[in-house]
């Protein structure tokens, strides 16, 4: 549900805007966003929205909050063609200005001079946002990792970091996810290595699941299927959608097609592979219906085997473990990445932050992305690599970055809107509550219609 703005010489830029998703135990909600009510009071004074990278945490609100946020939009090519995609199933594609910026370019976007610099994440084109103004240069990271292997699009550029760090940096805005993980980060090549090997000897169907923004890996898992005499077939829309985004930058050339459902059928189990959405348990999600027995084409049974190839996301515990008892009944087996190296992260761990912090030498450090205890420790490590203050951000701070005065200075209540699948809803703390506010919306719709026939 990312959503920061930077303010400088009387003008907005925002960077990102995306979703958090509701768990099943909100079958109501699809997705929560940030309520731009403080910003759409500023439009016309902001400038554009850049786009970090194109995972929903990230992009999922733009759809949404159009024409709340009418401001031109810039992005890669891979973010900005699902970013156009969800905006034509909104009818607004031709209303909004969406700019297909290089990777490793530079463009100057009212007060702020920015390049755009290549790093790594578990999607393609993530990159972080080299930000020069009158006041000081900031970097903002988005979501990083140092991964030399990253099978699809470029590895970081480590010397366009370098040369920003020596212009001097006034402060960094950085991920923090993996602040208490010790050490650096694995690459997409040792997944791939991992899924190769746990492949090998399996009799029944395999099927994978992972988060379907992870492109890299739904390579791996063609690669591994390819070693193993399998063939590949994609269950779940947002698989298919990645698919169709990869496929229209050049991320899958090489690979063959995928097997269509209808095609799937006629392989022998011994030499398919699925990759599923479902990785954290999701109701919906196609490995949810298959444990359930309820997907219309596909069907695991026993001797078939699950594999796990993402981390649990905090909070998921019980929906994922359910789907574990619900496979382990059908005898199927189940692989994690307890189990087998078949995932890594997508983000920095303590030794890639040091890293970073040795290139870009910021004078302040705004840890981001993270619960706070993620926050606090990266503070501290921050201060460890040198930085003169680090300050660890709530919700709706607003932060003055400057060469004297850097402090957190106000804040600005940080509502919510909810996402039922028809309309936006303002959160009112509770399902019962915000659902509350739908009737009477509702209510107050039919008392209209009715007076407007009458």
């Amino acid at each position: 549900m990312n959503m920061t703005l930077y303010g400088h010489a009387g003008k907005w830029l925002i960077v990102d805007a995306g979703v958090a998703f509701a768990g099943d135990d909100m079958p109501e909600i699809q997705s929560f966003m940030a309520d731009p009510a403080f910003i759409e009071e500023r439009m016309d004074d902001v400038v554009g929205l850049v786009v970090t990278h194109a995972h929903e945490d990230h992009v999922g609100a733009i759809h949404h909050l159009w024409p709340r946020l009418s401001c031109p939009i810039y992005a890669t090519p891979f973010a900005t063609h699902l970013i156009r995609e969800r905006l034509k199933e909104v009818g607004a594609a031709r209303a909004v200005q969406v700019n297909t910026m290089p990777i490793g370019g530079r463009l100057k976007i009212g007060p702020f001079d920015i390049e755009t610099i290549a790093v790594t994440h578990s999607v393609p084109e993530p990159i972080s946002l080299a930000i020069r103004t009158k006041a000081g240069n900031l970097l903002h990271t988005g979501d990083w990792k140092f991964d030399p292997e990253p099978l699809v699009g470029a590895s970081t550029d480590f010397a366009a970091l370098k040369r920003f760090g020596d212009e001097g940096v006034l402060a960094m805005v950085c991920d923090s996810t993996n602040a208490q993980v010790e050490g650096t980060t694995g690459s997409e090549g040792q997944a791939r290595a991992g899924l190769i090997e746990a492949f090998r000897g399996r009799k029944g169907a395999i099927a994978v699941t992972c988060f379907a923004s992870n492109v890299a890996r739904m390579k791996a898992v063609a690669e591994a299927a390819a070693a193993n005499d399998r063939k590949v077939v994609l269950a779940g829309r947002s698989l298919l959608r990645m698919e169709k985004a990869a496929r229209a930058c050049g991320y899958l050339d090489g690979l063959p097609p995928f097997l269509s459902l209808s095609e799937a059928a006629s392989v022998p189990r011994r030499n398919l592979v699925l990759i599923c959405t479902g990785s954290q348990g999701e109701e919906r999600s196609a490995l949810s219906k298959i444990a359930r027995a309820e997907h219309r084409s596909l069907a695991l049974h026993r001797g078939d085997t699950v594999m796990f190839s993402a981390r649990t996301i905090p909070g998921n515990e019980d929906a994922i473990e359910a789907i574990y008892k619900l496979l382990a009944n059908m005898g199927v087996k189940v692989v994690t990445p307890s189990d087998a190296p078949i995932h890594v992260s997508g983000h920095p761990a303590r030794g890639d932050l040091t890293r970073m912090y040795e290139l870009i030498r910021p004078r302040f450090a705004v840890p981001v992305h993270g619960e706070i205890h993620h926050l606090e420790a990266h503070a501290r490590l921050a201060r460890s690599c040198g930085v003169e203050r680090a300050l660890v951000p709530e919700d709706g701070d607003v932060i003055r970055l400057a060469d004297s005065g850097t402090a957190v200075v106000g804040h600005i209540e940080p509502h919510r809107l909810v996402n039922d699948g028809q309309f936006l809803l303002p959160w009112a703390g509770s399902v019962e509550a915000t659902f509350g506010i739908r009737a009477e919306q509702r209510a107050d719709r039919n008392a209209a219609k009715s007076a407007f026939a009458a």
